[in-house]
């Protein structure tokens, strides 16, 4: 009887299973298309779990959507595009939500910005939070504040269980990181989320702290765990400040990332517990790209693959820093018990050991090793730079090549060089070398083609001189504002060898425009406006063969050739100037060349085999940010093969003020110049031709100044690299400096 009774509950049990399964399969999916504002809070406010909420296809201008709701497991409540791709959010808007199980996705921000601090919020309110939810297929592309130094965040994560992946992020102009894991109430802790398979398109250099790409936790969180999972996603020319990722938490991983061409380097800034491993870093040679930075206890850096980096001091291969004893949570941790082992590091200029070794930071590295690294390259024989004492790392089967200097002799063994490409693309030693540390396979584990959001395009705007057609424009008046108002970006405006041109307007630049005269007699350009050129957000200028001549520039004060725009610009610009003459801009007084305004950047400032005369403002002046913040104008300046007469203020002003290590630049070659009679204007307040404040690297060589100023330079934080050779001063007042470290020869004062 009670085998009966046992077999008849048995079949009781399954009929009641298949039943609850039969409900769920028949229960009916509400799938609504909403069409405005409105539509959308309904359909929000009656979901239920299973539910798909589509906006429908087109811009959805200045709306703030938000989306609060709660689904299942096996029945998120979905928020989506009709079309993936083809639902723009545009103007003021942003997007924020809270709950559990929702998923949203095929999402497209451009054309506007967030009037809040973030475009998409895994939270609606400080207490109410995304749980177990998911973004994937959704783009941000250049979804950027107006105000260069606004900041604000593109996706703060919050809550727990959170799924990021599939997503495109190209373009952040202004201050703020672009994708941040928040902790900053209990509910965020511990949180397990998971960032993958995303494009991290191109970012400009920000000139200041602040443009981090990713950042997980803050100083103040940092001890505590995040155990967040940053996988196979492809940073592609992310070069807004020295710290790529700025991981601020503890248990997080980085693994079977690619960083391509990145300026910077993947930081563990504040946390412990960090596990770096298999992320490719290809440099391809480009200035300042760097690999990973250890700070703090227990981190693991290990199979990393390194080529092509050039950065140097925070921003090398592989870097260990120095300590704060007893740190504040907001400075800096002694490294502790952490590993840099088993990396291949291929053509790369410069490994750092206690980088950052001063007064303050003196708690230099204690149990950790160096072990089993591949160091193999012609770029630099002396890789390696000590700052402090390093009897705290062990150092055991790592791999120089001959010609190498090795730091110690125990601990590095010396093999010929031999690097080819593998089957991969990849540069590589013998297979032999790669086996005995246990690397495996040298390959990428990501493509940029397996990333990101799968109907949108990757790379970003190009914003490049010469990559368009040529449009021949003929001499007279404002002809060259009409070939400037047919022009699209990369254009060449071709003027007539010995035209004359007249602007009696202001000709704004809104895409990069060369205006070029071919070999022979240069064109002139004269102007009745205060400034020739005014470069407007999104512009650049280049100039070859061209003479500029003030003879028609109105009389008043503070007249340019080129000049940014007077409001913040959020795109960085560019100026080349080229075999090209500047003549008598001597309408009044100060009458710059180039004047650039605050909060607008130059990735480059170029004059190249120019002459200069009679000029009565200066040729540049980069001196707009004065606050001491660490801001400045211009990441990188040549000066060569050029001549100035007759300037009245200074030939370059450059100045980053401040003490803040965020930054690469400003980088400054003045090289085969000379210099007459110049500086000694009333109105000069540097009183120097050349003045050079806070510059990180400086090379001045084969300059003679004559009968002018002299050259002020000041030099701040971050061990700045200063090179001045070949220089003579000839009645002139001759070189002052506040008597930091430089390196001079043969400066010679007449």
């Amino acid at each position: 009887m009670k085998v009966i009774i046992h077999f008849f509950m048995f079949f009781s049990l399954l009929f009641w299973f298949a039943s609850c399964s039969q409900e769920t399969t028949n229960k009916t999916v509400d799938s609504v298309l909403v069409n405005s504002i409105d539509e959308f809070n309904q359909a929000v406010a009656n979901a239920q779990p299973g539910d798909i909420i589509a906006l429908a296809n087109g811009t959805w201008t200045d709306v703030e959507l938000r989306f609060t709701a709660k689904g299942e497991v096996d029945a998120p409540i979905k928020l989506i595009a009709e079309t993936p791709g083809k639902v723009i959010i545009s103007g003021q808007s942003n997007l924020a939500f809270s709950g559990q199980y929702l998923e949203i996705s095929g999402l497209v921000f451009k054309d506007g910005y967030t009037p809040t601090s973030e475009v998409i919020s895994f939270r609606t309110s400080k207490n109410a939070l995304a749980n177990n939810s998911r973004v994937t297929n959704c783009v941000i592309d250049d979804f950027t504040n107006p105000e260069r130094f606004d900041g604000d965040t593109w996706v703060a994560i919050y809550g727990k269980n959170n799924v990021f992946d599939f997503n495109t992020l190209i373009g952040k102009g202004n201050r703020g990181v672009t994708l941040a894991v928040k902790m900053n109430t209990k509910g965020s802790r511990e949180n397990n989320h998971i960032i993958e398979n995303n494009y991290f398109g191109p970012r400009d250099i920000l000139g200041s702290n602040g443009g981090e790409t990713l950042r997980i936790g803050t100083s103040h969180y940092s001890r505590m765990y995040s155990n967040t999972i940053v996988r196979k996603n492809y940073f592609d020319r992310v070069n807004g400040e020295h710290e790529i990722i700025s991981n601020k938490a503890c248990g997080d991983e980085f693994r079977d990332n690619v960083f391509f061409e990145c300026q910077g380097t993947l930081t563990m800034r504040h946390g412990h517990h960090t596990l770096v491993e298999n992320n490719y870093f290809l440099g391809n040679r480009k200035p300042s790209t760097g690999g990973v930075r250890i700070i703090n206890e227990y981190q693991t850096v290990r199979k990393n693959y390194m080529a092509g980096l050039t950065g140097h001091r925070f921003r090398g291969a592989l870097v260990i820093m120095n300590g704060v004893p007893d740190s504040p949570v907001n400075r800096y941790n002694q490294v502790i018990d952490s590993y840099m082992d088993n990396n291949i590091v291929i053509n790369s200029d410069y490994i750092q050991l206690c980088a950052g070794s001063d007064e303050e930071r003196s708690a230099v590295p204690i149990g950790s090793t160096f072990k089993n690294n591949l160091i193999l390259g012609n770029t630099n024989a002396e890789p390696f730079t000590i700052y402090d004492d390093v009897s705290g790392i062990e150092f055991s089967g790592n791999v120089m090549n001959e010609a190498a200097k090795a730091p110690f002799n125990d601990g590095f063994e010396k093999v010929p060089l031999a690097l080819s490409r593998n089957e991969n693309g990849l540069l590589v030693p013998n297979q032999e070398l790669i086996d005995r540390i246990e690397f495996g396979e040298v390959k990428l584990p990501i493509t940029k083609d397996e990333v990101g959001a799968s109907y949108y395009p990757k790379g970003g705007a190009e914003r490049t001189f010469n990559s368009g057609k040529t449009i021949k424009v003929a001499p007279g008046e404002n002809t060259i504002l009409d070939a400037l108002s047919q022009s699209s970006s990369g254009d060449i405006l071709e003027l007539e060898n010995g035209g004359e041109y007249l602007m009696t307007k202001y000709a704004f630049l809104y895409h990069p425009i060369s205006i070029v005269t071919p070999e022979g007699e240069k064109a002139k350009v004269l102007s009745e406006k205060q400034s020739f050129f005014k470069i407007e957000n999104g512009g650049a200028f280049l100039a070859e063969n061209v003479l500029f001549h003030g003879a028609e520039s109105p009389d008043q004060a503070g007249n340019n050739v080129i000049s940014t725009s007077k409001y913040s610009m959020n795109k960085n610009y560019a100026v080349h100037v080229e075999n090209c003459k500047v003549e008598d801009m001597d309408k009044n007084h100060s009458f710059d060349f180039l004047k650039s305004y605050k909060h607008t950047f130059a990735d480059s400032i170029n004059i190249i085999n120019t002459q200069m005369t009679n000029v009565t403002g200066a040729v540049m002046t980069l001196d707009m940010e004065d606050e001491d913040l660490g801001i400045y104008n211009v990441e990188n300046v040549k000066i060569i093969n050029s001549t100035f007469t007759d300037v009245k203020h200074e030939i370059a002003n450059v100045y980053r003020g401040g003490t803040d290590e965020s930054t690469f630049g400003p980088i400054m070659t003045i090289k085969d110049v000379e210099i007459i009679n110049s500086g000694k204007g009333a109105r000069n307040k540097t009183d120097a031709v050349l003045r050079f404040h806070g510059v990180q690297k400086l090379n001045v060589d084969n300059v003679n100044i004559s009968d002018s100023k002299g050259m002020d330079l000041f030099m701040t934080n971050g061990e700045p690299i200063i090179q001045l050779s070949n220089i003579t001063f000839t009645n002139s007042d001759g070189l002052r400096t506040n008597d930091e470290p430089y390196s001079s020869t043969n400066i010679v004062n007449k």
